[in-house]
């Protein structure tokens, strides 16, 4: 009643449009603003208000018709032909908005030889259009006419080479891809683009193209690493062979990191591997003219990644030893000891060495990080968090100042930590903060609307709104949506009892998010894990039938693909629960010992008689046995 008097006029619905906005209730907002429009059509400020709420919540249809109604009544204002060239580019019209957008350049008064920044942007954003709608000869032809206006040369240069590939004309892509070479002779991209210049009809051929770029840029590395992606055999080796060599004596530790992708293939891993042990024992036993003694560190260094990632910890640990008892100083080494005992199923081990690193420098944000995150996958979410206060801001707790930053990945590792402790309440919150986060993302892309466009950035404000359409594939979100699910389905499947009804409701109400239901999906393409989930459908459908599940589920065969530490933890746990059937003491006992031989670091299979008396105190002392051999390690 106090607010009818008001609302008979456009004044009236736009200022509740207003407050309907600020309470973020757009689609309310976008009814006030059109019963506004209904008293005051022609009004500029209302219609600029819809067009930006229009665009907020993807309303595209009518984006266009509002930025048109906008251009009618204010067509020399530049904003109005570029949001109306943006609402075509969004309904995928792009040689409609290309027309536009040359409607509008025509009318700029802009000389040839002046260099201005937003005219710049404009023709970058012109030219995209071009390309979007498949006009490849004619993005060109803008791309050669307007050169000297445009602020972004490399821009320029890339764009070329894409469109002379597209359009056919090898000679003359071949010159502006040698062009960028000269430019980063390490960028990747570049040397793909060479290689469809150039069109080499064989492998040798291929090769030639970066032997050439060798003798061109003898510091360049990536001339290097490239060839070993499609040469095999005996050229893959002596390839790898100089591209190790010089890297193992310069000392470069990403090394292993660089080749990583080549280790699907077990003809190059084999390779790889005999190759390196070879520099080890070379290096050990040569007694004519020696290396660095650093190059003997950096192949242990080497090794022991190479090992750990092809799942032998064993020997992982005797190399990453060795190399600590040389340099007990270098931080990189007390790293890949840490995610060797992870990969190994031992994460308390694994937070100890973290934290061992992180005491040899105090000042290394990534390296404090790092340690917090182990921390949280052993459960020690206090300690985690008096790691994280080192780096926050001093007046607040770490976990506030952490949740201010938007650090979800301390968020999501902590729900993690929270749901391995059945503290359902504090996962909950956790992942609570973390859907929090992605709305405040979507609700901040608001102010962009009106800047970028008049700051003419055009190209990446295109960027922003395609990325907000994807935000929630995210794998944050995913992790905290799959974090939460997994939660309300153990809920459902077991109530909490009256007696921990309230101290779980003293962590936190269940809130239930809103999560896409996208991303309740994930296929497990491992044979494992569908056995094991087949194993607990049979209990589930038929009683009777325990015995052959469990069979089923505690199989080992090596055939079997995706044998994993977590998926044998995950079987072990059901044969505890009685998923799998009851009485299966006998079974649980031989499956763990059989686990327990296969993966002997995990602490998920050690035997009921070890103690775990490790204590990790996050100021770098590993107590009890500092520097000594861990527990197990063998």
């Amino acid at each position: 009643l106090y607010l009818f008097p008001v609302l008979n006029s456009s004044s009236g619905w736009h200022v509740y449009g207003l407050l309907q906005r600020s309470d973020k209730k757009y689609d309310e907002a976008i009814k006030c603003y059109r019963n506004a429009l209904k008293w005051d059509k022609d009004n500029l400020q209302i219609l600029r208000d819809l067009s930006l709420l229009q665009i907020q919540m993807r309303d595209l249809e009518g984006y266009r018709e509002t930025r048109y109604q906008l251009l009618q009544l204010r067509p020399a204002q530049r904003a109005s032909w570029i949001g109306y060239a943006i609402a075509y580019h969004l309904l995928e019209d792009y040689e409609m908005a290309a027309k536009i957008v040359e409607e509008f350049r025509k009318t700029q008064q802009t000389s040839p030889d002046k260099v201005d920044y937003e005219y710049s942007e404009l023709l970058l954003y012109q030219n995209q259009l071009l390309r979007e709608a498949g006009l490849n000869k004619e993005a060109l032809d803008h791309l050669t006419n307007f050169e000297k206006q445009i602020c972004d040369k490399l821009a320029v240069e890339e764009t070329r080479g894409e469109l002379l590939l597209k359009l056919d004309r090898a000679g003359e892509a071949t010159e502006v891809y040698h062009r960028l070479l000269e430019r980063n002779p390490e960028n990747w991209s570049y040397y793909q683009g060479l290689e469809k210049a150039l069109k080499p009809k064989s492998v040798e051929e291929k090769q030639k193209i970066y032997e050439d770029a060798w003798v061109k840029y003898p510091k360049g590395l990536v001339p290097r690493r490239l060839p070993l992606n499609f040469l095999t055999g005996e050229k893959f080796r002596e390839c790898l062979d100089r591209y190790l060599r010089m890297n193992f004596s310069k000392g470069c530790p990403p090394v292993f990191t660089t080749l990583k992708s080549l280790c699907h293939q077990k003809d190059k891993v084999a390779i790889i591997e005999e190759l390196v042990v070879g520099y080890e024992k070379s290096l050990r036993t040569y007694d004519g003219k020696t290396e660095a003694p650093t190059t003997l560190l950096w192949v242990q260094y080497f090794l022991a990644q190479h090992f750990n990632h092809i799942g032998k910890q064993t020997l992982a640990f005797e190399y990453i030893n060795t190399a600590i008892e040389s340099t007990p100083t270098l931080i990189e080494l007390f790293l890949i000891k840490a995610k060797i005992y992870k990969h190994a199923g031992n994460i308390r081990e694994a937070a100890r060495w973290m934290d061992e690193a992180q005491a040899l420098d105090t000042a290394d944000r990534f390296i404090n990080s790092k340690c917090a995150k182990y921390l949280l996958k052993a459960g020690l979410i206090k300690e985690a968090e008096e790691m994280c206060s080192k780096f926050t801001r001093e007046g607040t707790s770490a976990v506030e100042n952490l949740n201010e930053m938007q650090c979800m990945w301390f968020q999501t590792e902590c729900a993690l930590a929270y749901k391995s402790l059945n503290k359902y309440g504090e996962a909950l919150k956790k992942c609570h903060e973390i859907e929090r986060h992605f709305v405040e993302i979507t609700d901040d892309q608001f102010d962009f609307h009106t800047y970028c466009m008049r700051k003419m950035t055009l190209r990446s404000y295109v960027d922003l709104l395609n990325l907000e359409d994807v935000l929630r594939m995210h794998p944050f979100y995913f992790k905290a949506a799959r974090t939460a699910i997994e939660i309300y389905l153990s809920l459902h499947d077991n109530p909490l009892s009256d007696d921990n009804k309230e101290s779980q409701a003293d962590n936190g109400d269940l809130i239930y998010l809103n999560f896409n239901s996208y991303f309740c999906i994930k296929y497990y393409p491992h044979l494992t894990f569908l056995l094991y989930a087949a194993a607990k459908m049979m209990v589930f459908l038929d009683p009777s039938s325990e015995g052959m599940a469990a069979e089923l589920a505690t199989s080992l065969n090596e055939s079997l693909t995706g044998r994993t530490i977590k998926t044998c933890t995950e079987v072990l746990q059901a044969l505890r629960d009685g998923s799998l059937g009851s009485q299966q003491e006998k079974i649980l006992e031989s499956y763990r010992a059989s686990c327990h031989g296969i993966y002997p670091y995990a602490l998920a299979f050690m035997p009921p008689s070890y103690q775990d008396n490790s204590a990790v105190t996050t100021n770098g002392d590993l107590s009890p046995c500092d520097h000594e051999d861990m527990p197990n390690e063998m």
